[in-house]
């Protein structure tokens, strides 16, 4: 089996990755802890192209990475790039984000998602982006994590953290970027 280093540092993702990529023929691997990649790109693809080439360089193995976030139109975008840095934990962040949107009717938002995947020599063999269109709510539901208990997503009439995991991978921001990016993902398996 081809390896796949999952550029983070957190096992989790490579957890989540693994549901997506259950039936693929990769073998995913956690990114060694001492390579850290700073985020300097200015969009969520640039960040993921850079957290994929970085990883694939130091490892000499084939590197996916993903970059996402919530953008609010009322708030400019924001938190978008800054989604995870937007407080200090996800109730702060919530709270933010609520109490920034208590002056605005529109509560538009979407989920952003990209996904970048790196050969051994860090050039970028594959990138999609993947997009869920929903709106800020007050909070609903016990499940997931960050910004899930506010972000409505119309389509299922429910928000993220009120979704079954099923559900919230078929309809999120990742879940389409790797709707998408799955039959290249396999067919670059078979080159390997």
């Amino acid at each position: 089996m081809p390896v796949l280093v999952v550029a983070t540092g957190n096992p989790g993702k490579v957890t989540e990755f693994a549901a997506y990529l259950k039936d693929t023929p990769w073998d995913l691997q956690l990114k060694p802890a001492e390579i850290d990649v700073v985020e300097t790109g200015k969009t969520f693809a640039e960040n993921a192209a850079l957290k994929a080439t970085t990883v694939a360089q130091a490892t000499g193995q084939w590197a996916i990475a993903d970059d996402s976030g919530l953008a609010v139109r009322a708030l400019g975008g924001a938190p978008g790039l800054y989604s995870a840095r937007y407080g200090l934990d996800d109730e702060n962040r919530i709270r933010r984000v609520l109490y920034e949107l208590k002056e605005f009717d529109d509560r538009y938002a979407e989920f952003l998602c990209a996904i970048a995947v790196a050969r051994p020599d860090g050039s970028i063999a594959l990138d999609v982006e993947g997009a869920c269109p929903g709106k800020i709510v007050e909070p609903q539901g016990e499940g997931g994590f960050g910004y899930d208990p506010i972000f409505y997503v119309p389509e299922a009439g429910k928000t993220f953290a009120a979704m079954d995991k099923t559900e919230k991978r078929r309809l999120s921001h990742r879940g389409r970027a790797i709707a998408e990016l799955l039959p290249a993902l396999e067919s670059l398996a078979s080159q390997v």
